[in-house]
């Protein structure tokens, strides 16, 4: 991650409509798992913790994050979150069958040998345990955000699938989501790429900006009702790709 868009990121993760949407989407899957509060739950990529707040707050007591920015950790102790760490996605230091349930939310783009990481996280997966995985869509919406971000991909819903079945793993549930913003979306990223002149160093960034109170609202208000709809259906396109996976017994 570009050093300018982590500070950012960090900053912006609590309130940012994209973040807190994302955030709740995952919360939300994570309830109908009906899981029990003793669960073993592992957050890859927790950055500064917001997610694994949530949980506790709603009763979960065996919660574990890890992260490879070294100020992401920070903030997450800084907040009171014990057992989070500085670690490799894709070379975990947990034991096998540590935990119920891996959650990975924009985190295997970002990692070079994708099975290398999925055949970590199905390793430290009880028998039966499920994973959740979120990544960015479609690489016709490849832009400089990704490239700040030090992505090495984007996915179709059927890439995820396949790359999450060849790890062992038996699909629960796929779906896109944000397919409410996806066609303006594309339609930037279009214009984007038409531009002939670029201020790249002005995009350090990526597409992480502050917004009016206002406007932040009104897109968290837009997503939220997607996510609603999220909770019941498989939405057909979207900015991201989601699976939910069950390690075979």
């Amino acid at each position: 991650m570009h050093p300018t868009y982590e500070q950012a990121y960090h900053q912006l993760e609590e309130q940012h409509w994209w973040f807190v949407a994302r955030r709740e989407a995952v919360f939300n899957q994570i309830q109908q798992l009906n899981l029990p509060r003793t669960a073993r739950i592992l957050e890859i990529g927790c950055s500064g913790g917001p997610l694994m707040l949530a949980l506790r707050a709603a009763g979960y007591q065996n919660l574990h994050g890890i992260d490879v920015s070294e100020v992401g950790i920070r903030v997450a102790q800084s907040r009171g979150l014990a057992n989070v760490g500085v670690m490799d996605g894709a070379h975990l230091q947990f034991s096998d069958a540590a935990f119920d349930l891996v959650i990975a939310s924009d985190v295997l783009e970002h990692i070079e040998n994708e099975q290398q990481a999925l055949s970590e996280w199905q390793r430290v997966l009880c028998p039966t345990g499920q994973l959740i995985v979120f990544v960015p869509a479609f690489n016709s919406l490849w832009s400089r955000h990704d490239e700040v971000n030090y992505h090495f991909r984007r996915y179709s819903l059927p890439q995820l699938s396949a790359v999450v079945q060849q790890s062992g793993m038996a699909i629960s549930r796929a779906s896109y989501w944000n397919s409410a913003l996806f066609f303006p979306a594309a339609l930037m990223r279009l214009a984007q790429r038409t531009l002939t002149s670029k201020n790249k160093s002005a995009t350090d960034s990526g597409d992480l900006q502050i917004l009016p109170s206002f406007l932040n609202g009104t897109l968290l208000t837009l997503l939220r009702a997607e996510n609603r709809l999220f909770r019941r259906f498989r939405l057909p396109v979207g900015i991201s790709a989601f699976v939910l996976a069950t390690k075979k017994a």
